[in-house]
């Protein structure tokens, strides 16, 4: 039996016939029709796919012989029906039970929506405000599971299903989720607003204050990828948004830096650490000022527990000292 592509072969032989000639026999439309309802029956390789579109972009065959193969080759659902099934996707991985799957599904997801896969020319631009839906969905069940860490939820108001797994794991599981769709927004250029729903979680950031050095550092994974895109200039966002962020989750960095070493969970610490210095070197001076100060006072207690900012903080001592003559000078002209 002819394989696809002699098949293919013969169509296009035929077809030249068929798109073009009015006293086409009787026997070549019949082997037009023969091949295609073959070429219909089994699968197509990609290479394949992009011979049958040219095709049928060149030829025009009758509806009952190429009815079925537009079918596979053409999708009938509207945009908006694409972004309710991005919208589903990615709220049903978020809820997914199965960590293994979860994470399967995540790497399926992310590499089909995000902006370099080789599918963006079929994909409608994903709807911000359903991401960011999602993430305020996670936000609540985070903020839940940090006030049961804290004692602040009664047991007996939990359910048998969230006394099931380890509170660790179930934290762990909303962080990765956030993340998840972090970097979504990131690879799109829409995660400015996520800047201002983490500075503005102030319950967490007491429930942080309160909980265990084991559990609250899942926070700072967060953190984590926002200074990371901030300091790797992926992330473009205002004066105030960036002083926010530091202001509200630099401190609880330096406590957590230490746990995050020992459980890194795919974070480059070097690239953090090279992106916590970078974006703090973003704020106005004295801003800056009131920051290394706090990260040498934290350094020089704990070390290696601590982030090394040392490259940064020369820097800053260089704009603020060695060449502060020199801007004073410029100034007073």
């Amino acid at each position: 039996m002819q394989d696809a592509s002699d098949q293919l072969f013969l169509v296009n032989q035929l077809g030249t016939g068929v798109g073009h000639a009015t006293g086409l026999d009787l026997e070549s439309m019949r082997g037009v029709s023969s091949c295609l309802k073959y070429l219909e029956a089994v699968p197509w390789t990609e290479e394949e796919e992009e011979k049958l579109r040219s095709l049928f972009t060149r030829f025009k065959f009758d509806e009952a012989t190429s009815r079925d193969m537009l079918a596979r080759l053409h999708s009938q659902q509207s945009t908006d029906t694409l972004q309710n099934l991005a919208r589903h996707l990615v709220s049903s991985i978020t809820t997914c039970s199965d960590a293994n799957a979860r994470n399967e599904l995540k790497s399926l997801v992310k590499g089909l929506l995000c902006k370099s896969s080789v599918y963006e020319k079929e994909q409608p631009d994903i709807n911000k405000e359903d991401f960011y839906a999602v993430c305020q969905s996670c936000m609540s069940v985070l903020h839940n599971l940090f006030e049961e860490a804290s004692d602040a939820i009664p047991h007996e108001r939990m359910t048998k299903k969230e006394m099931g797994k380890p509170l660790i794991a179930r934290i762990s599981k909303q962080v990765d989720n956030i993340n998840f769709l972090l970097e979504i927004l990131l690879d799109r250029q829409m995660a400015e607003e996520f800047v201002d729903l983490w500075v503005n979680q102030g319950n967490l950031l007491k429930l942080h204050e309160r909980a265990s050095p084991m559990v609250r550092y899942e926070l700072s994974r967060i953190s984590a990828i926002l200074f990371i895109a901030m300091g790797t200039r992926k992330l473009h966002c205002c004066s105030e948004a960036r002083s926010g962020l530091l202001q509200a989750w630099f401190g609880p960095m330096l406590l957590d830096f230490g746990w995050l070493q020992r459980c890194r969970k795919g974070l480059d610490m070097k690239a953090l650490e090279e992106a916590m210095g970078q974006t703090l070197l973003t704020l106005p001076l004295k801003q800056q000022y009131v920051l290394f100060m706090e990260w040498f006072r934290c350094f020089s207690r704990n070390g290696s527990e601590c982030p090394n900012l040392s490259k940064a903080f020369q820097i800053w001592w260089r704009r603020s000292f060695l060449r502060g003559s020199e801007t004073h000078a410029v100034e007073c002209r």
